[in-house]
């Protein structure tokens, strides 16, 4: 040990006996150790070097410039992280991908009365007096991602939130959205589910815009002066078909590499995950007029937004011309690696990741994840220092051109699928900080994990994150990513936290769902009302979501515990017995759901014995695990298997990317998971064939799994 390191761990000794002292909830054992107190001690350590102050300094420069992925400021936020990765003794290299994307050449939307007066001529720019940011020139008019280029005039037909049920309501009230423009709020699913569906039923286009009902005024105070979306403020977004495949749209299942040809990938234009109708957002000023001069049915009562009118659902009374000019081409963007070697099984990887690029700014998404992620880094870094090393590899990973699609963290994990095959987990954090509110989702083998971790961290305002967590979620607060959706809905009820399903909308897809890797997703919400706008800037960071930086201090503790927890421990802390109990109840509610909508044909017996199979195999493990074996190796990797068991190399109906049988996005929900989606969307088409089909492909996953935990439990 040199005489800096030894320095190094003398000071960090110190500050973590005083860190310890005020830490008084941290666990005295942790599953899948034998003798926690060596690591509580590295715990200790790590958890003493993570800094407020350098978290906010590093998020200021991280959203110093617009940084939308493939641009010159993106590529400077790249080398930034690397500097930063190496600097902490990370082996540290930045991968490059070409994917295709667009830009905006023009972007215009003109609404005209009956009489051909011009009702609004947009987009209005985004501004509010006050904001040191918002006419930045190098800031990129609002558009979608993955947008076709299109120059369309039509009546307007208003559709609510754009879900399957609100397109019903229109058939019911016999309105046609056929050659129409569709105008929609966002909220209740992912936009470019809403381009979807408008698409099949044959929509001319689509203009999505963010109602003040959802996250403006009626919320509370807009920004400046509060934390609410502002009347010019505009949702951007990807209207990628993400639940068919996420990533490069030209290359499913394969890493778009640079050299890779031209004759090896997809013709874009046509390709299964990109949108064949044009769309774009608007804020609820441009929409306002749209929607007050809307004639036909007044629109039910539960579509009524905020906008101090009656709406109507039309067509008639206005008509639109959306002229969108896209820039399509094949683009460089740069993922940054930082990887550092275990010592006894280095194959073994631990990957944590967050993404880089932002629409904008991207203060809250994706930089406070991002800053967090550094500090992360910075702490382990001065453990390797002090000459710890991991005994499992650890890899970082800066993803970049997450918003047009994943592309990114799918792209590489494509590239590196074979090595990924043994990663024991995947950890992820997008929206870091958006407020106080701690919260997570994780596959259920990880949720008592998260939990346990929680407990060990040092709440930013005294006790630890697991009881702060606890009190948020029992008043009510805890509404993970509440504008955005980042996270699956649908949490398992438990008398403990509750920890949500993994669905879709960030960087965990292509680990969990593609490849099976265990993952989580960990961030911290509040009021929130400026996603994926201009105003996503670090002054309303400073003035809304976290003024000192000490919940960006708490998310990299906790991001940071995970990553030293699943790297050392000796037993892999995998809880399977939780994993058999909800597949268990999915099963049973899928059954109850199949009655109700009177689908016959399928036959819940065997999957149902499959998962009792499941669970009593888990039960025999988790005594395995708790007996700590002097050789775990063989072990680990059967348990390891188990979640790549779940996978079906056939993949779901009609998006064969997506492999899980437990977990998907869902189709017309886009971010929210769907459990045992296979099944689950059979029965809400009414195709008895696809369940009988889905439900014995599950059960064969089930089994195969089951198989796996009773050899590991010998």
């Amino acid at each position: 040990m040199t005489r800096r390191a030894l320095a190094s761990s003398l000071c960090l000794s110190a500050l973590a006996v005083t860190l310890s002292a005020q830490n008084t909830g941290a666990p005295q054992s942790v599953f899948g150790y034998p003798d926690f107190s060596a690591q509580a001690k590295i715990d200790q350590q790590f958890l003493a070097v993570p800094d407020a102050k350098l978290a906010g300094e590093e998020l200021k420069t991280l959203t110093a410039a617009p940084h939308i992925a493939g641009s010159k400021e993106d590529h400077d936020t790249a080398l930034y992280v690397a500097e930063k990765f190496k600097a902490a003794g990370l082996d540290t290299s930045i991968v490059t991908y070409k994917a295709w994307m667009n830009l905006p050449k023009e972007i215009h939307v003109t609404a005209t009365d009956a009489n051909g007066k011009v009702l609004m001529n947009g987009p209005t720019p985004e501004h509010v007096d006050g904001d040191p940011f918002d006419d930045d020139p190098r800031v990129v008019t609002a558009f979608n991602g993955s947008s076709p280029s299109g120059d369309v005039t039509a009546e307007v037909v208003y559709a609510n939130y754009g879900r399957p049920e609100d397109f019903k309501k229109l058939d019911d009230l016999g309105i046609s959205v056929k050659g129409k423009i569709v105008l929609t709020r966002y909220g209740g699913n992912f936009r470019g589910v809403k381009v979807y569906i408008a698409q099949e039923r044959g929509a001319a286009g689509v203009i999505i815009y963010s109602d003040p009902a959802d996250d403006g005024y009626f919320k509370g105070d807009k920004y400046p002066k509060g934390p609410y979306r502002p009347d010019t403020g505009v949702q951007r977004g990807a209207v990628q078909y993400l639940f068919k495949y996420p990533g490069d749209a030209s290359t499913p299942g394969t890493a778009s590499t640079p050299d890779l040809p031209e004759s090896q990938r997809l013709n874009p234009a046509t390709a299964p995950n990109m949108p064949q109708i044009p769309s774009t957002p608007i804020s609820y000023h441009d929409a306002a007029p749209i929607l007050a001069a809307l004639t036909g049915p007044n629109v039910p009562h539960e579509w009524q937004g905020a906008l101090p009118f009656a709406y109507h659902v039309g067509p008639g009374g206005v008509k639109v011309h959306m002229d969108l000019k896209q820039d399509f081409a094949y683009r460089d963007i740069w993922d940054v690696i930082g990887k550092i070697p275990g010592t006894d099984w280095p194959d073994d990887w631990v990957v944590a990741g967050n993404h880089r690029d932002a629409w904008v700014y991207g203060a809250v998404d994706p930089n406070s994840g991002t800053a967090a992620m550094l500090e992360a880094v910075h702490g382990i870094g001065a453990l390797l220092k002090s000459g710890w090393k991991p005994k499992r590899t650890i890899i970082f990973g800066s993803w970049d051109a997450e918003e047009e699609g994943l592309i990114g963290s799918t792209e590489w994990a494509e590239d590196n699928a074979a090595a990924l095959s043994h990663a024991v987990a995947y950890f992820n954090t997008d929206v870091g900080v958006a407020g106080p509110n701690f919260d997570a989702s994780a596959v259920p083998s990880l949720k008592e994990f998260v939990r346990v971790v929680t407990k060990e961290v040092p709440a930013a305002k005294g006790g630890n994150v697991y009881d702060a967590w606890k009190k948020s979620q029992s008043e009510g607060e805890s509404r993970r990513h509440s504008a955005n959706e980042h996270l699956g809905q649908g949490a398992h009820q438990n008398p403990d936290v509750e920890i949500g399903d993994l669905g879709s909308g960030s960087d965990y897809t292509p680990f969990i769902q593609h490849l099976g890797v265990p993952s989580t997703d960990i961030g911290s919400s509040g009021p929130y009302g400026v996603y994926h706008s201009v105003f996503d800037n670090y002054n309303w960071f400073i003035k809304n979501a976290d003024p000192t930086f000490i919940y960006e201090q708490q998310q990299a503790r906790v991001f940071g515990i995970e990553i030293l927890h699943m790297a050392d421990t000796d037993v892999l802390p995998y809880d399977y017995v939780t994993y058999g109990k909800e597949i268990t109840e999915y099963l049973e509610a899928a059954k109850k759901k199949a009655d109700e909508s009177k689908v016959t044909g399928l036959d819940f017996a065997p999957a149902l014995a499959a998962a009792k199979h499941f669970t009593a195999a888990a039960e025999a493990v988790y005594k395995k695990q708790q007996s700590l074996p002097a050789n775990p190796a063989d072990l680990n990797t059967q348990l390891r298997q188990v979640e790549g068991d779940l996978l079906s190399q056939a993949g779901l109906p009609n998006r064969t990317w997506y492999k899980h049988t437990i977990y998907a996005p869902g189709e017309y929900t886009g971010y929210a998971a769907v459990v045992i989606p296979g099944v689950n969307e059979a029965i809400d088409a009414k195709d008895s064939a696809r369940g009988a089909a889905q439900l014995t492909a599950l059960t064969e996953a089930i089994n195969r799994a089951a198989s796996t935990l009773e050899t590991a439990a010998k």
